[in-house]
Order: C-alpha cells, then structure tokens, then sequence
C-alpha cells in the first residue's frame, strides 16, 4: 500500500534516500517509485518498478500490450494503489496533487459532426468541473480567456482554435487536447498514448511541442507510446516495461540489445536502419509493432 499522509518533504526524502534522484534547487523529481507494485484482478502487473522523473523532463514509457504501461499512468494518478513499495509524486503521496497534474487520456475521437470550437475545448480545462456555460460577466473571466488564449498559442494552434473541433485535422485536435491538460498550469503532465492515430509527420510535430513545453514551461512530461521511433530525438530518458519489470535509462542505453535481452530474458537484438529508426528483433512480442492496439493494461 502508498505510505501514510505525511509532510511533502520527508515523504520525497525518504524516497531519495537511497541516492539514485538528483536533488539540487529546481531539479527535484515530480514522481518517484520506489520497489514498487500493482495486482489487478489477483494478477500482479509490474513489481520491483523503481524510476524517477525530473521536472522539466520528457520520459517515454515503453512496451509491449498487456505490460501495464496505462496502469503505471493510474497509480501516478493514485486512481490505482500499489500493492507493494512507495510512491511519491509531486512530493506527496499519489493523489493528494491532482490539482498541479493535467492529463490527457487515450485518444478521443470527435466526429466530425462535432460542433463545439476548440477553443472551447481547451476552456473545458478550466470549467469542466462545474455546471453549465461560463458567463461573460462574471468576475474572473477575462483572465480565463487570456489564460486559454495563451496556452491555445503555447500549442500553436491560434489559427483554428475557433473552428469546429469536428472539422480539424487529428493533429489539430491533439494540439488543442494538450492545451486543455495545460490551461491550469500543471507542474506534471501525463499523455497516454496523445500519437496513436496520427500520420508520422504529426507524431513528430506533437513529440517536438511536448520537448518545447517541458524547457519552456519547466513542466515533467510522462508519455505513454508503442513506438519510440517518432520521439526518440526528443526524449530525456524511457521508463521500459516488459515481463513484469521496468528498466529505466537513456533512451540508447535501454533500447539496447543488452538491456532488453536481460528484461525480456530471451536474447534480443536492436538494430538501427540508415535513416535513424530502431528495429527490436526477437522479443517475444515486438515492442514497436503491435496488433490490437486498445488492449492495454
């Protein structure tokens, strides 16, 4: 189970203890695991999960379906408690800081007889909390529009925030989704798999302004993703789970033949191609290429 409440800072102390999280001024982490583990439905998911992300840092979480890459995302959350170890994010225990945490869950699909701007969207942010319309007199709402206009030109989306959300391209629509999880200025935000769908111009085109939001807005960014190939250039470190563990490291040092052989316990090769992209060869199930996509765990 996550440890009793107690103050933010002796809980991150007590999980940096053991030296492996820098702690210098303005680098403290936004989550920390330690030993950690999750059982669903009697079956144990993931055990002995030991990772920590840096604020203003972008980590990827890697793996095949069925690794428990989605659930890591709801113990972050505290939507799931661990079973075993200790957590800790944004210095409290998983939970207590949803308010600083802005998430973006599995990719929504708008028909496109979707009427609503996206402008609106992203004001959901916001209000979507409370009932009905926001009102244009009421006290505060000229700050939130300048808050939703600045985050909308954060993402660079100003061009067609105000059409339907419909009538907008994937990427468009991803584009605004981010600012939504932004607009209330989250010290950690969590995407759960925001490239699924998309064509490969606009998965690097979103992996570049999640890179520039992280230096920009100092935010930590916890990505989940079935193809490193798209991120790679832009990735501070990968969280990698596989047969019920996790490795965690730059990304060349843990999609490396050696790491993932030692994972996986099988042998495995990872091969680079003349234009830069990775190919796993001899996984069980290979990482980057999957069938069902939507199974996840």
């Amino acid at each position: 189970m996550t440890d009793p409440p107690v103050t933010a800072a002796l809980h991150e102390q007590a999980l940096l203890e053991d030296g492996r999280a820098p702690t210098t001024p303005g680098d403290q982490p936004a989550v920390v695991f330690r030993d950690a583990a999750v059982r669903l439905g009697g079956r144990t998911v993931w055990s002995n999960v030991s990772l920590t992300v840096l604020r203003g840092e972008f980590v990827a979480v890697l793996g095949p379906n069925g690794a428990g890459k989605s659930t890591l995302i709801k113990a972050i959350l505290g939507l799931l408690p661990l079973s075993a170890g200790r957590a800790s994010v944004l210095g409290r225990a998983p939970g207590e800081a949803s308010s600083q945490i802005g998430y973006l869950p599995q990719r929504r699909n708008f028909d496109q007889s979707t009427r609503i701007r996206g402008v609106d969207v992203v004001r959901l942010g916001l209000d979507g909390a409370r009932w009905g319309l926001p009102l244009p007199w009421l006290p505060g709402n000229r700050d939130a529009r300048r808050r939703v206009a600045e985050t909308i030109d954060l993402v660079d989306a100003t061009a067609y925030a105000k059409k339907p959300i419909g009538e907008l391209s994937g990427g468009e629509q991803q584009r605004l989704l981010i600012a939504q999880a932004l607009v209330r200025r989250p010290q950690l935000l969590l995407l759960d798999e925001p490239l699924d769908s998309l064509d490969l111009p606009n998965q690097a085109a979103v992996a570049a302004l999640v890179r520039r939001i992280c230096r920009e807005e100092h935010v930590a960014v916890v990505l989940v993703a079935h193809d490193i190939n798209p991120i790679l250039g832009y990735l501070d470190r990968v969280v990698y789970l596989a047969a019920g563990a996790a490795i965690e490291g730059a990304p060349d040092e843990v999609v490396s033949g050696d790491t993932l052989s030692r994972l996986y316990g099988v042998p495995i090769e990872v091969l680079r191609c003349g234009d830069g992209r990775l190919v796993v060869v001899g996984a069980p199930e290979a990482p980057f290429v999957h069938g069902e996509r939507h199974a996840h765990v």
